[in-house]
């Protein structure tokens, strides 16, 4: 087991679009999402894409459960998942604005529009399929973690730049965009 090095926004591994795992039971694939599992919680993660790790592939680890900042239990936890070759379908137009972070653009949030229900798709560890219907943060944090397979980080999906803030800014100087702050590291 060993913590990896998270990219940064600028590295080259966070723009390009990751190739897909052709087999999620390789003895490799184990290892490098055992290695994610303990650079996420090193971290503080909630999430963590293998791009973030500087390796390109379509890997994702999670888990959804209480805020950090208040302590609240949300209201469908999730458990730690690790998810290969994931797809996501969005099963309502409706987005919401959210506060996000992201350990690969450390000390920023901002607010990002998402959809607010998807149904996702991919395999675990063992190669046993994986698919489920959420919402709200746990749907959040699954866009987000997707996003880096695609080479995409949450400031190019926020709608106003304007709310772009540094974390410490943020905290001083609260803008209420009709979300708790709570969930300023929604999906690190």
């Amino acid at each position: 087991m060993a913590i990896l090095k998270i990219a940064r926004m600028g590295h080259p591994v966070l723009r390009e679009k990751a190739a897909i795992v052709a087999d999620p039971t390789a003895p490799e694939i184990r290892d490098l999402v055992v290695d994610m599992i303990e650079t996420m919680h090193d971290a503080g993660g909630t999430g963590l894409a293998a791009p973030q790790v500087h390796v390109a592939k379509r890997v994702v680890v999670f888990e959804v459960g209480e805020t950090r900042l208040t302590g609240r239990p949300l209201d469908r936890p999730q458990e730690l998942t690790v998810l290969i070759n994931p797809m996501i379908e969005p099963l309502t137009s409706e987005t919401e604005l959210g506060w996000e972070g992201c350990l690969s653009v450390p000390g920023l949030k901002g607010a990002v529009p998402r959809f607010t229900r998807i149904r996702y798709r991919g395999v675990g560890l063992g190669g046993k399929p994986i698919e489920r219907t959420v919402e709200g943060f746990h749907a959040r944090v699954l866009q987000h973690e997707c996003d880096h397979l695609d080479g995409i980080l949450y400031p190019q999906r926020m709608t106003d730049l304007r709310l772009l803030t540094f974390v410490e800014e943020g905290m001083r100087f609260p803008v209420d965009i009709g979300v708790a702050d709570s969930d300023a590291d929604a999906a690190e």
